[in-house]
């Protein structure tokens, strides 16, 4: 299968051809077979490992965008059909209400902090975003889903737990698709 990503000049580093285009190839024949096993929170939490020449990293990760929106909507539709447009929407929100008790937590105290002898997410990256987070949710802020899913916080020792924010990250990103 020829791929159609640009390659990063021998130097620099890119995602790894071989594995792209292996996932690439599963994810399509999932998509085409209908509903199994790959789901839109799978293709998100996907990495590839770095290798001199390969792939460029943006058109990859655009890729996997436009296939994380492809199974969310089918997802969602075969929710839709099994429960109900009305159970469906109710799940969703009980997400949201999740996230916005998270959000609504003081800052400096929104994530389980790591020891300080240990690196993770920055706490004051992580509360301006979630300051940001709370608007979209309250004021119906623009935040667009292409910001949150590649939101970076930079390390900081002390800081707050990386799992516990990709948490919620993931839960965002899968509310915002639910509504879009």
């Amino acid at each position: 299968m020829p791929s159609t990503f640009p390659r990063e000049r021998h130097r620099r580093l890119g995602y790894d051809p071989e594995e792209v285009d292996r996932f690439i190839s599963v994810a399509r024949a999932e998509f085409d077979a209908g509903p199994g096993s790959l789901r839109a929170a799978d293709i998100r939490r996907t990495a590839f490992t770095m290798r001199r020449g390969g792939y460029a990293t943006p058109a990859v990760d655009a890729a996997l965008e436009r296939l994380e929106d492809a199974f969310a909507v089918r997802e969602r539709d075969a929710a839709v059909r099994s429960g109900g447009e009305r159970a469906y929407y109710a799940s969703t929100r009980q997400l949201a209400k999740e996230i916005i008790a998270r959000l609504e937590r003081p800052a400096g105290r929104r994530f389980t902090r790591v020891g300080f002898a240990h690196i993770g997410y920055s706490v004051a990256d992580v509360d301006r975003f979630a300051e940001e987070a709370r608007s979209y949710f309250e004021d119906g802020s623009n935040v667009p889903v292409e910001r949150v899913r590649s939101i970076a916080f930079r390390p900081k020792r002390g800081g707050y737990s990386e799992a516990q924010v990709d948490v919620l990250i993931d839960g965002l990103v899968e509310a915002m698709l639910a509504v879009r």
